[in-house]
């Protein structure tokens, strides 16, 4: 008798994923597995939508723009996202279940983050959009003529959302809110390794009674599949990308001849720097932190570790003993810290810059393996968190981001030579600094090429601020306002009043 896996999704989603198509759940001809990275087991069938399939979506969202939802204001619209909310956090552990099945992030760390994020995601959005005002002008003509000028938003019309496979609710919350607030309607596709919890969040908006229309979920893959049939279709006024640089670049090429709006957040190399006089305790947990959460797939992660040389060695040494000491495995082990990454795949290009680091000269501190369990998590995507040194900044492996649990420690001597060091990047995301002299903090960060920047503190962030990154790390801010603005066309109304 074959032995039930430890992870399963909701009862709920009885094992078959369908998109969520003008009010619809639908079958296609075509599935693929939806494959737990904890121990390899099956999870679902996910049916893959067709080129015809995302044309019914783009045609349902395009149709819901004239429907009851265009004609809705903004308190209705706001109402209706707060009820998605309630159902999300009346379903909390079920939308738990999908996240941890999918990705085999730690279960606390899903609790205290995805979820979480994924329903403040609805409701900010919701209650800036109620008061996010347009601008007011009143100007005199040297004619002596009168003129009141005002702004007022408008949709952009039909939104394509392609979203990541690392924190997929939060994600797709993160684009769905803002986007819906200011009326627009929706065609999503989360990753094809994380459908669960998207097809949940469907579930949640139908519940909640959002028109048909509105949100169309298809599941598929890029080229060939859901992902490339959405940013070639004329239907799509703009897309909203969050994945690998390359990808990014191709979406760009398949939009240009529509000149449509896109807002893309993508790949970081970021640099963290450890000056002299941090927090030494304080620094090591933070780097701990921000290099290995989340198995180190998150785009903010710190790969570039620079620490002043006076405390270089005492450092390597302590984040050693730190990381050594991580619970690797099961999502709800006692104080696990790290799970699986997210696919036999992805740990495959993972491992081989574990191999490419030690061919380009690199000393292992610690990890570049897989470890070993003994039971069925030896058939999962696991693999060590590893520190490197001795690589010089021109190596591959610190250049190209890596997307795993690793970090790479180097010296620095000068404050000059340690910014500059950090900027030597085709990445322009994020950056940490870690140091008690504030008027040095302040001078740092300004001077990072980066559009966040830490200082002794790492991931923490305020959901109105700006969010995004620079050169390949993406075009466009995220955040507050600034998601506002991209959901929505501004008109400038002019009337003479004399």
């Amino acid at each position: 008798m074959t032995k039930a896996p430890r992870f399963a999704l909701p009862p709920g989603l009885k094992q078959s994923l369908r998109n969520y198509v003008d009010g619809q759940f639908v079958e296609s001809n075509k599935t693929f597995d939806d494959i737990c990275p904890l121990d390899g087991s099956l999870l679902a069938k996910v049916h893959e939508a067709d080129a015809a399939l995302v044309d019914r979506a783009v045609k349902a969202a395009r149709k819901a723009l004239s429907g009851p939802w265009g004609k809705m204001g903004v308190q209705e619209r706001a109402q209706l996202l707060h009820k998605v909310a309630d159902v999300i956090e009346r379903r909390f552990d079920e939308f738990i279940a999908a996240e941890v099945a999918d990705t085999g992030r730690p279960l606390e760390q899903a609790r205290a983050l995805d979820v979480y994020r994924g329903i403040a995601n609805l409701r900010t959005f919701s209650d800036l959009g109620k008061v996010a005002n347009g601008e007011y002008f009143e100007t005199r003509l040297a004619n002596g003529q009168e003129l009141m000028n005002y702004t007022v938003r408008k949709p952009l019309g039909v939104i394509a959302s392609i979203c990541p496979w690392n924190l997929p609710l939060l994600s797709m919350t993160w684009k769905a809110g803002p986007a819906l607030i200011c009326g627009n309607t929706m065609v999503v596709k989360p990753s094809e390794e994380t459908p669960a919890s998207a097809t949940l969040l469907a579930e949640a908006f139908e519940e909640a009674g959002v028109p048909p229309g509105v949100f169309n979920l298809v599941h598929g893959f890029g080229p060939g599949s859901a992902g490339e049939a959405m940013t070639k279709h004329p239907g799509v006024d703009a897309v909203t990308f969050t994945g690998e640089s390359r990808t990014g670049a191709t979406i760009m090429k398949a939009v240009a001849d529509g000149v449509k709006d896109i807002s893309f957040e993508l790949g970081g190399k970021n640099g963290a720097v450890v000056f002299a006089d941090a927090d030494f305790d304080a620094a090591v947990d933070g780097i701990v932190r921000s290099s290995f959460t989340n198995s180190g797939q998150v785009c903010l992660c710190s790969e570039r570790v620079f620490v002043e040389r006076s405390i270089f060695d005492q450092f390597v040494a302590a984040l050693k003993a730190k990381t050594e000491a991580l619970v690797i495995g099961w999502p709800d082990d006692k104080g696990v810290f790290m799970g699986s990454l997210i696919s036999n795949e992805h740990r495959d290009k993972v491992l081989s810059y574990y191999r490419l680091a030690v061919e380009e000269g690199a000393t292992v501190v610690t990890g570049g393996g897989v470890p070993k369990f003994g039971d069925e998590r030896d058939n999962g995507a696991f693999v060590q968190p590893t520190i490197w040194t001795g690589l010089p900044d021109t190596a591959r492996c610190m250049t190209e981001e890596v997307f795993g649990p690793v970090c790479h420690i180097s010296p620095f001597d000068t404050e000059e030579e340690v910014i500059a060091r950090v900027n030597d990047t085709q990445y322009g995301l994020a950056g940490c600094v870690w140091t008690t002299n504030l008027q040095r903090a302040h001078r740092v960060s300004r001077q990072f090429h980066a559009g966040i920047v830490w200082i002794n503190t790492w991931f923490s962030r305020d959901l109105r601020t700006p969010f995004g990154g620079s050169k390949l790390s993406g075009i466009g801010r995220e955040g507050g306002r600034y998601s506002l603005d991209f959901y929505s066309e501004t008109t400038n109304i002019c009337l003479a009043l004399s």
